[in-house]
């Protein structure tokens, strides 16, 4: 009897240490637990139990006419037809399977089972495409991969395009301004909208483009990215100059467009031009993307005042959301909140905004003027959005398509040195000049005036100015 517990405990004891080991890794290292575990374990079930799934789902398709002809001449009954497996990619989130649909079939047949495929087959979740006629793709994430948000190294990035979150599928989120040119992002207080801002710096900041700010929580937000921005506003009034003087800036470049084109005989068909892209690239001025902190603080009266001045700024921005894409202004409008609620002109300023990213939010109206234009699904789902879970979000287009996204967490400090040590790609704009941020740093060295930067900001001084040193 000694002998046998002697010989359970050898045994025993190791098996007990390795599964209690995957059970930590699945917690704290979910990639090296899919790549050695998961992955195995879920293409061993998926191959075993593909017929009987694919049966189960309703996506098989009646036999073909020689299954037919063998089964009669054998005495016996054709199976039914299975989409054809023509492809299996894995990788540390999930894996791809591309499958051969059968006549008759739709990718919208598998994207009604997606659920019950989940469950079939153990994974986190499945996502449907379809990368040709008669082809469709299943995408199978393993994991929950926007639990601890990793970019992959192999994102790129390129001119006013680059990666800002992970979508739930596993594929990255691309903020692309030349298809999408403005947005409308919205998030409570710990939301995570502040993180998704910081990212949106970050991946502007080495690129040579112009960052215009409005932050009108006296630059609380903005004000540590000083040294890369071109110009700065951090009260009403001063936003009313400068978005006055980027709607000149925006109709000087009309006018270099159509000097540019000069259309006559001897211009050729290549060199018509409606925007700035397809200026020769000594003409072609900066682009210039401005981040609005909080839209709803341009939309706030007290006074009469207060109701003229903000018909120009609400003027002002919707004509820079309207023609400012030709003329390479992009308007990125940040707020805790957004309805219609706010006045004449919000629901005609949101129309122009193309993209739409919606993290957690206090009320439901912010959610449906995010996507109630596009999808009434997405915006339930942005109401659904966990309290412990800051920068995740729900973004979309108004192509209808929308995804749950999630940004890595950046620190303020961080973007703020990414700042500094690109401040001398700040370009020349004449017109911004007057708007420029105070960063008067003397001898100080640059990252040590930027450490105190984010430590004074706080209360105006009165200029709207904050000295570093």
């Amino acid at each position: 009897m000694s002998e046998l517990l002697f010989t359970l405990a050898g045994v025993g004891g190791p098996v007990a240490a390795v599964a209690g080991g995957a059970r930590v890794a699945r917690v704290r290292a979910p990639r090296a637990y899919w790549s050695a575990v998961g992955l195995p374990v879920s293409a061993v079930r998926l191959t075993a139990s593909y017929r009987s799934v694919m049966e189960a789902c309703g996506l098989t398709a009646d036999p073909t006419l020689t299954a037919r002809s063998l089964a009669r001449m054998r005495h016996t009954t054709a199976a039914r037809s299975l989409p054809r497996r023509r492809g299996f990619r894995p990788s540390v989130m999930g894996y791809r399977l591309r499958l051969r649909m059968r006549p008759g079939q739709t990718p919208d047949d598998f994207a009604v089972a997606t659920e019950r495929l989940r469950h079939a087959w153990g994974v986190r979740a499945v996502y449907v495409s379809s990368p040709g006629p008669g082809w469709v793709e299943l995408r199978v994430v393993g994991w929950d991969v926007l639990a601890d948000v990793r970019m992959p190294k192999s994102a790129e990035s390129a001119l006013l395009r680059f990666p800002v979150g992970l979508r739930a599928d596993g594929t990255v989120h691309v903020r692309d301004y030349r298809a999408v040119p403005h947005q409308l992002v919205i998030g409570a207080t710990q939301s995570g909208k502040s993180v998704f801002q910081r990212n949106l710096v970050a991946g502007l900041a080495p690129q040579p483009v112009a960052l215009v700010g409005v932050d009108c929580k006296w630059g609380v937000e903005l004000a540590p990215y000083a040294p890369r921005l071109s110009a700065l506003a951090v009260d009403p009034d001063q936003v009313d100059d400068l978005l006055a003087a980027l709607v000149v800036e925006m109709e000087n470049r009309y006018h270099l467009i159509r000097a540019a084109q000069g259309i006559g005989p001897a211009v050729e068909d290549a060199e018509i031009t409606s925007d700035i892209w397809g200026l020769p690239e000594h003409l072609r001025p900066v682009p210039v993307v401005l981040i609005v902190d909080e839209i709803a603080e341009l939309f706030l009266t007290a006074s009469k005042a207060d109701d003229e001045r903000r018909a120009r700024l609400v003027t002002a921005l919707i004509r820079l959301a309207q023609l400012g894409r030709a003329a390479g202004i992009y308007v990125e409008a940040c707020g805790q909140r957004f309805g219609s609620d706010l006045g004449k002109g919000a629901t005609m300023l949101r129309a122009q905004l193309t993209g739409r990213v919606c993290h957690r939010v206090n009320d439901s109206q912010s959610a449906d003027m995010a996507f109630g234009d596009i999808a009434a699904e997405a915006a339930q789902a942005a109401t659904a959005i966990p309290a412990d879970r800051p920068g995740t979000a729900i973004a979309g287009d108004s192509s209808g398509g929308w995804s749950h996204i999630r940004t890595p967490h950046r620190k303020i400090g961080d973007v703020a040195r990414l700042c500094a040590d690109t401040a001398h790609l700040v370009p020349d704009l004449p017109a911004l000049a007057p708007f420029a941020p105070a960063v008067t740093l003397g001898s100080v060295d640059l990252h040590t005036a930027i450490d105190a930067l984010i430590a004074k900001v706080g209360a105006p001084d009165g200029t709207g100015k904050v000295p570093v040193a």
